[in-house]
């Protein structure tokens, strides 16, 4: 689900960074928490998460997205 819009290494293609407004992963500054609010939530564009995967797997995803650059 993820990476259909942040792409697999963190960066999104040109025409979704303009479409849905998503940066690279190494340029987001939020916290660990606010992140995972915005899976669970959603954020602008982004749609929720939360019933759609577990609070374990939503902290997995965003650990392992914090650690691209």
């Amino acid at each position: 689900n993820c990476q259909s819009c942040h792409g697999s290494t963190g960066t999104p293609s040109a025409g979704i960074a303009k479409m849905m407004n998503v940066k690279a992963a190494s340029e987001y500054k939020t916290s660990e928490k606010e992140q995972i609010e915005s899976v669970k939530n959603g954020k602008g564009k982004m749609k929720a998460f939360a019933g759609k995967l577990t609070d374990e797997q939503i902290k997995d995803v965003v650990t392992y997205f914090r650690t691209l650059k």
